[in-house]
């Protein structure tokens, strides 16, 4: 029978002190849940409150229905209290996706204001919102975002010229995290519908008129998947008649198209873990095709039935990727990742169905971490790290690196560069490769801020998860 050898008092000493330390991580953590949780209640009182003023001041309207959860269609829903007309938008609908209507972060609609005050940009507007990492689709005057309000995940939209909540639609899903809460992929506007992915792989179709669901079903459970580490991020892209999604599914289920109008599926293909960068619609070797980069590579697909065109290894540490390719002329992209990866430039060649991936170049001067960059006159734009890096495209060289502004994020406008700081300040900085010239700064939002900036209209769009504003950016 097994006795229990003498143990001195170092022993008992060593068992005292892991319980006090289990004690202290334990009320660590208890601390953390319950300040986060206090902290978001806090939050979330007062956005209601906000809402219910904003609501007051408008014309009366039929109060909103209460939205459930959806599997393939799902009853409509009224517009919030409060509702009206959206302002008109000035010009033809632009801003309709995520990064723009490319997904290369370039806003090439208007001539931008390149001249800002010393003390910045005053706000049109500026208002709580829900939390998340989401950006914004604008189109006919509207704004659209996805949030987290309390248990729920919300596509809501914004009037641009007021910032007032036009209507609502909400499902039951929740998602924490330590990096922040709430969902990740910016909502997709066509035609009229508004397409929104949720953290949890909750997908919508919506009117974009009144809020009503068209159609609805949850990407990992139809494609058999699990959830990424961070949550699903890939905004909804529109090619043709289809909604491309990423949901990372094994047996063919990584990349899935469905109908657009009806939420039935077209195509599904690969069995690649997917990463958290959405997929594009571009051209490349005189062919038009579909854009992805999972966990370990960049592919090109053919949009009709999702036929692997070609795959080009990219690799990182776990697997993250989270920066959109550049696409720089007819044959060549640039994509970079953080982690130590660094960034490359890829041709493309071939035709009909065999197409070839190889490198031109690769080095670590450009490593985007969960931000993309910019092409501008032969020179790429971008984050390395945190810090603003100019790179000759063609080369790989450096031309210059300075200017912190953490994990933001970069948009390019009349040969200017609109940088949004993780700490909410938007700068303004001189495309060139001459040198780092940074025009204008000043802070914008407060708290952490991940999110994309967004331009239509004349009016540059921020919003992290405490608040969101509107700033007037039209040439004087």
């Amino acid at each position: 029978m097994f006795q229990q050898e003498n143990r001195g008092p170092w022993y008992r000493s060593t068992i005292v002190m892991i319980g006090v330390l289990a004690a202290v991580v334990l009320a660590a953590v208890g601390a953390f849940l319950y300040f986060r949780s206090g902290s978001n209640d806090s939050h979330y009182a007062a956005l209601e409150q906000h809402r219910q003023q904003q609501a007051a001041q408008a014309p009366a309207a039929a109060p909103a229905a209460t939205a459930t959860p959806v599997a393939e269609a799902s009853p409509t829903v009224s517009p919030s209290p409060g509702a009206a007309a959206p302002t008109a938008s000035t010009g033809r609908n632009y801003w309709t996706t995520f990064r723009g209507p490319k997904r290369d972060g370039n806003y090439e609609a208007t001539p931008v204001l390149t001249s800002w005050p010393a003390g910045g940009l005053s706000p049109i507007w500026k208002q709580p919102i829900g939390l998340g990492f989401a950006s914004f689709a604008i189109a006919d005057g509207r704004a659209y975002t996805i949030e987290q309000r309390r248990g729920q995940e919300v596509v809501a939209a914004y009037d641009i010229g007021t910032g007032r909540e036009l209507w609502k639609q909400a499902w039951n899903a929740e998602y924490n995290d330590s990096t922040g809460d709430g969902p990740r992929s910016t909502p997709t506007w066509d035609q009229g519908r508004v397409y929104a992915l949720g953290a949890t792989g909750e997908l919508r179709c919506i009117d974009a008129n009144n809020g009503s669901v068209i159609w609805g079903k949850n990407i990992l459970t139809d494609n058999q998947a699990e959830n990424l580490q961070w949550a699903m991020a890939a905004s909804p892209l529109i090619v043709d008649d289809k909604v491309i999604v990423l949901p990372g599914g094994t047996n063919g289920k990584s990349v899935v198209a469905y109908n657009k109008m009806t939420g039935a599926p077209v195509w599904k293909v690969l069995n690649d873990r997917q990463a958290y960068v959405s997929p594009m619609l571009v051209e490349l070797a005189g062919r038009r095709q579909i854009v992805v980069v999972s966990a370990s590579r960049v592919v090109g697909l053919a949009p009709e039935n999702g036929a692997l065109l070609w795959n080009y290894p990219w690799d990182t540490d776990m697997g993250i990727n989270a920066s959109l390719p550049v696409m720089v002329d007819r044959n060549r992209f640039f994509i970079s990742s953080g982690y130590g990866k660094g960034a490359a430039l890829v041709a493309v060649k071939g035709s009909g169905s065999n197409f070839t991936a190889t490198t031109i170049w690769e080095n670590i001067n450009m490593k985007n971490k969960f931000n993309s960059s910019v092409l501008h006159n032969g020179h790429v734009y971008g984050l390395d790290e945190g810090i603003l890096t100019c790179l000759d495209v063609n080369t790989g060289e450096r031309k210059w690196k300075g200017g912190r502004y953490g994990y933001g994020q970069v948009i390019l406008a009349s040969g200017h560069l609109i940088v949004s700081s993780d700490a909410g300040d938007v700068a303004l900085v001189k495309a060139t490769p001459a040198q780092y010239t940074e025009v204008a700064r000043f802070s914008a939002l407060q708290g952490k801020t991940w999110n994309y900036p967004a331009i239509a209209d004349g009016r540059l769009l921020v919003r992290n998860a405490n608040e969101m504003a509107a700033y007037d950016i039209s040439p004087k």
